[in-house]
């Protein structure tokens, strides 16, 4: 089959770089959507925004790069529309939960169409024609709780929940779509699976039991659901709990927690690391007591020691500086706003929320960081009597490495625009 990738120019805040090149499940998004699609695909062409589809008369299928799709997705996609035997172009319900509530919200890239939102991914039976008609694909939602919030911090109490998809797609127009991606519509949903396939499958929960007992583990902490790399080194008194993926390379220190995390190779975890339903990126150095929830960690970053971070994105050759604490819930019951599509606040249909760091950051020790807050790449900020609680989003003009005399040894590398990159420092 042929496939057609459109290019999506617009570069996702506080990244300066376009979502294909982003890293979502520890992958950078063109080469997680390649992989995804290798079983059907066998030649393929990229188009610059405003090119037109080439003239071909076999089977294609066309999306556009800042698209997130699974295996799931994809292959219930793709058997549906090769039944209907005609052009297609996927769709969602307004009504299915896990669209309204996570994929909508920050978006510029779906078409309303009556009672559907139209995706940027077409499939042709014989090549490209003007005549398609929408599909909608069930993502088949699990509601998963994860927080419980006592009724005198807000007036949404109760436990707060994700509607977790068994199939995932969304499009990636904001950073926080970059934590649905990872978080909601990946590591939740890997572990609904899991949980799902324990429930109906009896050959499946007897092969996890069998090996657990084999092994003499708990049943979540089995080779089964602890995938671990080659040549890895992992503490006996670290504990870790499946679904777990370990890459090579890695080290893991004593007294680590890991649950239902992506860990990339080359990874360094010292002792007392906590990290829950994360994605750790290549070459990525956690001393010791960092605390990692629902956070995405890009490659070559670095965490120092006693640091938290909840529901947050950090990109690629960052430092975050020891003792710094990023929050993710608002004290006043206000709605929390974040950058869209357009790099405009809007309501981030979050009631907690993290934030997000670029590439090529440099932030000191003991910072604070309010909700939803970003910061752009290349800045560096050094903690003081003037800036030590971080409330709105920092540009790379607000950088602090401007007032430094050296300030010449750290070059921009990620501007908004399509510029000359310079050197690194």
């Amino acid at each position: 089959m042929f496939k057609i990738i459109l290019q999506d120019n617009h570069r996702i805040t506080p990244f300066n770089e376009r979502a294909r090149d982003l890293r979502i499940q520890n992958h950078p998004l063109w080469l997680h959507q390649r992989n995804v699609l290798a079983l059907y695909t066998t030649r393929e062409q990229e188009l610059k925004a405003g090119e037109r589809l080439p003239l071909v008369r076999e089977e294609t299928i066309v999306y556009r790069d800042n698209l997130f799709f699974d295996e799931q997705y994809i292959n219930a996609f793709m058997t549906a529309a090769r039944k209907k035997g005609r052009a297609v172009r996927a769709a969602f319900s307004a009504d299915d939960p896990a669209f309204k509530e996570h994929a909508l919200p920050l978006s510029t890239s779906y078409t309303p169409a009556g009672g559907l939102y139209l995706a940027d991914l077409w499939y042709y039976p014989k090549g490209p024609v003007a005549d398609v008609e929408p599909l909608v694909i069930e993502l088949d939602v699990r509601e998963m709780g994860y927080y419980h919030v006592p009724t005198y911090m807000a007036d949404q109490s109760g436990n707060l929940t994700f509607q977790v998809p068994l199939r995932s797609m969304i499009a990636i127009d904001s950073w926080v779509h970059i934590f649905i991606a990872d978080v909601v519509f990946g590591l939740f949903s890997r572990g609904a699976r899991v949980e799902k396939r324990l429930n109906e499958e009896l050959a499946f929960k007897l092969k996890i039991l069998s090996k657990a007992i084999y092994e003499g583990r708990q049943i979540l902490e089995c080779s089964e659901l602890v995938k671990v790399g080659k040549n890895c080194s992992i503490d006996p008194h670290a504990t870790i709990h499946g679904p777990t993926t370990i890459g090579d390379n890695v080290t893991i220190n004593a007294g680590a927690v890991i649950e239902n995390c992506i860990i990339g190779n080359n990874v360094n975890i010292s002792q007392d690391v906590q990290l829950m339903l994360s994605v750790v990126g290549d070459g990525t150095f956690l001393p010791f007591r960092a605390a990692l929830f629902m956070t995405t960690i890009m490659e070559n970053s670095m965490i120092a020691q006693n640091t938290c971070l909840q529901m947050c994105v950090i990109g690629r050759n960052t430092f975050v500086g020891a003792g710094s604490t990023f929050t993710d819930y608002n004290l006043v019951p206000a709605p929390i706003r974040a950058l869209d599509g357009k790099d405009k606040l809007s309501l981030s249909n979050r009631p907690v929320i993290g934030s997000a760091v670029g590439h090529n950051c440099r932030l000191g020790s003991g910072l604070i960081v309010y909700p939803a807050r970003t910061i752009e790449s290349d800045v560096v900020l050094a903690a003081s009597k003037d800036r030590r609680v971080i409330d709105k989003n920092i540009r790379y003009e607000d950088s602090d490495h401007h007032k430094f005399k050296s300030a010449g040894l750290h070059k921009r590398l990620y501007p908004p625009k399509d510029e000359t990159e310079l050197e690194s420092w």
